[in-house]
């Protein structure tokens, strides 16, 4: 994915007399000076926040971050880069920033992998890393290799990194760019790459207008077109990828998921992971349905990567998959407060599973069980009445970043038609959770947070998923962190994810019911464990 910006490059291989050169750094430096103060002149404060950094997300030390870049599995460590950019506000262009996990809760700074401008062609955004197991690239058996997009005056170009030294630092390709935009400007980005077993050939995803490309190569350097997955109706598909699953874990019925970043306008959705469950025939794909589907329905999942564990067996690998997603949004993602950095944070990793629910074909999603090891001890209730209007002080979470458990329902006489649980509530400003049984739909409100007034119309406008109650009760389970919310109903059937900001660390929780009685038929907090990164130079490293 790549930032709409404003940056002025001498071409390669240009000579520039001293004036001209001279002239130009003159005008790019003004560009990013207005640049940089556009973007602080519309940040909202962090005055009257109180802490912003998140306690068990992943954050950049410093400067900006965002699309995650999918991760694998190397000597005993998870291996992920995001974009990052250390110069943001007051400079363009990211590269690819490098941490590692065993767990994929604790994270470790490694560094930057792939450095912006000194490669050739413009900066370094998203792609996809592989491990060349039989070295069809030729940079020796078990390279790791990279093809990822960069732009040079405004024109997007695939280019080849390798990695001899397990992904910690990479090697541009002589022959770079790889691939060049077919029609010369425009969207042409997001490389993802995947072994085709069946046809022992590598396949590739490319973002380009309207439509996601399909290419081939046996050796990862030259590529060859097979056709396009196109639509209109969901603005530039970025970030696409393309994986086989089992249903409900039996490996004989498998189908394919194509997956894509998108704009859900039409659809009643902003911005976010969507899919399409069909047929790869190796050539095009056919979706079963018109219709996208959406990993996450909340406001804040996007650019999300899925992997598998090689650990796993074969079996297992079709059974299971794990996301992680950049939880922000476009539409007000420069405008968010920030601290040392800049404001911006990664989901926590999902397992997904591709189940029937309700009749269709669904990729469900929920904290991996790692996340379980954070949790200290729960405050419960259990058979809580709440009647319509009433406002009660459930338990109360005791961290910056907590895991709310509830299961809900309504009285079989009076039945309540909506319950709501606020969130970072100081009595003014909060959040709000809840289901509506009238509609069968959970819901995430931020419209009365501690800067909603402030922000977008997108920012303040609810999201909601369909959902329906099972033997009439609605299970919730929430991981609130300090300026975000993810939501998981039923288990793993939906999702819904937001930032959200409360005022001077306000952390209350309270449940209401509306036009009948609710019953909460239990509820738990726990308080997790923060998990800072151990950051390059601490003690912990």
């Amino acid at each position: 994915m790549t930032i709409e910006r404003l940056r002025l490059t001498m071409p390669r291989g240009s000579l520039h007399i001293v004036v001209a050169a001279v002239l130009t750094a003159g005008i790019a430096a003004l560009a990013a000076a207005e640049e940089s103060n556009s973007v602080v002149a519309s940040r909202v404060s962090a005055e009257g926040l109180g802490e912003l950094r998140p306690e068990v997300h992943l954050t950049s030390a410093s400067g900006w971050m965002n699309d995650p870049q999918r991760p694998f599995f190397l000597d005993g460590r998870w291996h992920l880069y995001y974009l990052y950019n250390e110069d943001y506000p007051n400079g363009n262009g990211t590269e690819w920033y490098h941490v590692t996990s065993t767990d994929l809760v604790h994270w470790s700074d490694e560094g930057v992998a792939i450095h912006k401008y000194t490669r050739g062609d413009g900066d370094i955004q998203s792609g996809s890393t592989v491990i060349d197991v039989n070295d069809t690239a030729g940079f020796g058996a078990g390279a790791i290799v990279t093809v990822a997009t960069q732009q040079l005056d405004a024109v997007q170009t695939q280019s080849l990194f390798y990695s001899t030294d397990g992904g910690h630092t990479f090697e541009q390709y002589e022959g770079n760019p790889i691939m060049r935009n077919p029609a010369g400007g425009g969207d042409f980005r997001d490389p993802k790459i995947t072994w085709d077993a069946e046809h022992s050939r590598w396949l590739m995803l490319v973002s380009e207008p309207h439509k996601i490309g399909f290419y081939t190569s046996a050796n990862l350097k030259e590529w060859t077109y097979l056709s396009g997955f196109g639509r209109d109706d969901l603005g530039i598909m970025e970030c696409p990828e393309l994986f086989r699953m089992s249903v409900e874990g039996d490996p004989s019925r498998t189908t394919w998921v194509l997956a894509t970043g998108a704009n859900g306008f039409n659809y009643g959705m902003n911005s976010g992971y969507a899919y399409w469950t069909g047929e790869w025939d190796g050539t095009n794909f056919h979706p079963d349905q018109a219709e996208p589907q959406w990993l996450d329905n909340g406001s804040d999942f996007y650019a999300a990567v899925t992997w598998t564990d090689p650990r796993q067996t074969a079996e297992e690998q079709l059974h299971t998959r794990y996301a992680i997603g950049w939880a922000n949004n476009w539409d007000y993602a420069r405008r968010l407060p920030a601290g040392e950095w800049g404001g911006s944070h990664l989901s926590l990793v999902r397992e997904l599973h591709l189940k029937n629910i309700d009749g269709r074909l669904t990729l469900s999603s929920r904290p991996i069980d790692t996340i379980g090891t954070l949790e200290g001890e729960q405050a419960r209730i259990e058979q809580l009445w709440i009647g319509h209007g009433e406002t009660w002080a459930v338990p109360q979470p005791m961290s910056a970043a907590y895991r709310l458990r509830a299961s809900i329902a309504q009285d079989p006489l009076q039945p309540a038609r909506e319950v709501r649980l606020k969130l970072k509530t100081d009595g003014t400003r909060f959040a709000t959770i809840g289901y509506d049984f009238a509609t069968e739909t959970a819901f995430i409100v931020r419209d009365h947070d501690a800067i909603a007034e402030q922000l977008t119309e997108v920012y303040r406008s609810g999201r909601t998923v369909r959902v329906r109650p099972r033997d009439g009760v609605v299970d919730l389970d929430v991981i609130v962190d300090r300026t975000s919310v993810e939501m998981f109903v039923n288990g793993d059937e939906h999702a819904l994810s937001a930032v959200v900001y409360g005022a001077n660390d306000a952390n209350g929780v309270t449940a209401e019911a509306f036009d009948g009685l609710a019953i909460i038929r239990s509820m738990s907090v726990a308080p997790l464990t923060p998990t800072p990164p151990a950051r390059r130079g601490d003690s912990q490293q």
